[in-house]
């Protein structure tokens, strides 16, 4: 008998494809996140809706989604990217089951590097989504996200695209070991109950994870989105002055608009990506069966 073929590695690029899919598909929800987070007083979920539709209709939804899109093929792209590789060298391709502490490893180092390679989107992203906020004279206009790359390193040097990282890279970390290591928890565990692999597991592993996700990152998120914003400080001055006036509970600020916005973008990332993952076997396994079904012909 010769020896069982190595499964192959799936393509590196399609967790930033997965993201992106996602993002199109919750970017509104993101947009009241960030207004809910960066806002001066203590607007609704709703407040929020009704501000953005009076100021710029429906089309307002989606305002930075060019930028949402390029986070995701950065951020998205490395964090799940990097987690699966770690993971299957660690696993011996599977050949070893990982244990709580090496998955959220994994995923904490995924997170890092992801935090990174996506700080410019991120910090886009903010300023594209709050501009209709500002004053007329403080508005940037950035016309799409590259366009705002552009922008901002000509007027305020390379350094302005990573505003922010370190709660950037923090929430990064916090993210990927709740949401990632969660995930396969949940899924594992769900499994175990009798549930068979398929969409129903993928939706139901996938929303469990986006909630405790959610409370997780939600401190370093606010901090994040308040640095990036641009109203100056480092994350400590603005967590301390955002502390003192505003209490404790600042932090899980627009905590309800990052939830219904997390929960169903985890659950179409993953979605998604198990999908992707399917037609990725689908075209591998193809040639194989065609030469099954084509030998006995011959």
């Amino acid at each position: 008998m010769g020896k069982a073929r190595t499964k192959q590695p799936y393509p590196f690029w399609l967790g930033g494809v997965a993201g992106s899919m996602a993002a199109c598909c919750t970017h509104p929800l993101d947009v009241m996140r960030v207004r809910m987070q960066t806002a001066a007083t203590k607007p609704t979920f709703i407040g929020s809706i009704k501000q953005v539709l009076t100021q710029n209709g429906v089309r307002g939804l989606y305002t930075g989604l060019t930028a949402s899109v390029f986070r995701q093929m950065t951020y998205s792209l490395t964090r799940l990217g990097v987690y699966d590789s770690i993971k299957t060298k660690l696993s011996k391709n599977g050949a070893k089951h990982l244990g709580m502490g090496e998955l959220t490893a994994c995923a904490a180092s995924a997170g890092a590097l992801a935090g990174l390679a996506g700080n410019p989107a991120d910090v886009i992203l903010v300023r594209m989504i709050t501009d209709p906020t500002k004053p007329v004279g403080q508005r940037q206009h950035y016309r799409n996200a590259l366009h705002g790359v552009y922008r901002m390193v000509a007027a305020e040097g390379v350094a302005s695209l990573f505003l922010g990282m370190v709660p950037n890279v923090m929430r990064s970390v916090l993210m990927n070991a709740s949401q990632l290591v969660s995930y396969d928890t949940f899924k594992d565990m769900l499994t175990g109950f009798g549930m068979k692999d398929g969409v129903g597991l993928h939706f139901s592993a996938s929303a469990l994870a986006g909630t405790f996700a959610t409370t997780v990152c939600a401190p370093a998120d606010v901090v994040k989105s308040r640095v990036m914003q641009g109203s100056g400080g480092s994350a400590m001055q603005v967590l301390t002055d955002s502390f003192r006036r505003e209490g404790p509970m600042f932090l899980f600020r627009g905590w309800l608009p990052a939830w219904i916005r997390l929960t169903p973008n985890t659950i179409c990332t993953f979605v998604f990506l198990e999908q992707l993952r399917r037609v990725v076997d689908l075209a591998r396994t193809r040639p194989t069966v065609e030469a099954a079904v084509m030998a006995p012909l011959k």
